[in-house]
């Protein structure tokens, strides 16, 4: 009977001891589970993204995210500058037909003063006016096109006025006489075109005058 007894309580022993061993085991197994998720979850959280391609460094989800948000500030950069090309192009060529325009405009003034007053101090001398005139401004104005330009001049004396279109007047050389005033005239086409749009009125034209007395 005592045999038996101690018999049966070893095998109860040896039997809670593998229960033991067993839940210990499944213990070690639930833990090495949660390690390899934790590692899982880790890996994934760090965002290392492989490439197929051999040799090509691995890049973190933050490094690729910075990555595609620089592309995207540079690829709105571009569209931005698309936008505004035009524009800037517009406005620079507008710019530059103006200021062309305006140097038009100071050269002939400045050609029509100094055609009025080469008449004025060749009165007596010159046998044609008009073609003195047409001769000093086409000099004085170099960056004008000569076949551009119109003239008129008028010889106002104490009794009558004179008026000399062209740029000859041969018949007219007598009406400038000492103590007259002669005003000569001058025009130069207008052009204020951009890309083909022509911003100013139909045949305008830049005018310049000048009134010089007759020594």
């Amino acid at each position: 009977m005592l045999n038996g007894t101690i018999i049966a309580i070893e095998g109860i022993v040896e039997q809670r001891g593998r229960m033991q061993q067993c839940i210990g085991e499944e213990r070690m197994n639930g833990q090495s589970d949660l390690r390899e998720r934790a590692n899982a979850l880790e890996c994934s959280s760090i965002g290392a993204v492989t490439s197929t391609e051999p040799g090509v460094e691995r890049r973190s989800a933050g490094r690729q995210f910075l990555l595609l948000l620089r592309l995207g500030e540079q690829g709105q950069s571009l569209v931005e500058f698309a936008l505004i090309v035009p524009i800037l192009l517009l406005l620079t060529t507008g710019i530059f037909v103006f200021g062309l325009a305006m140097n038009n405009y100071m050269q002939l003034t400045n050609a029509v003063s100094t055609g009025a007053r080469t008449v004025a101090i060749n009165a007596g001398i010159t046998t044609d006016p008009c073609a003195t005139a047409a001769t000093a401004i086409e000099t004085a104005a170099p960056g004008l096109s000569a076949s551009g330009l119109t003239f008129s001049i008028s010889f106002i004396g104490t009794s009558a006025t004179v008026n000399a279109t062209g740029a000859t007047c041969t018949a007219d050389a007598a009406s400038l006489t000492s103590g007259s005033t002669v005003t000569v005239t001058a025009t130069y086409p207008l052009n204020l075109s951009v890309y083909g749009k022509v911003f100013n009125a139909s045949h305008a034209v830049l005018t310049a005058s000048s009134t010089e007395l007759v020594q």
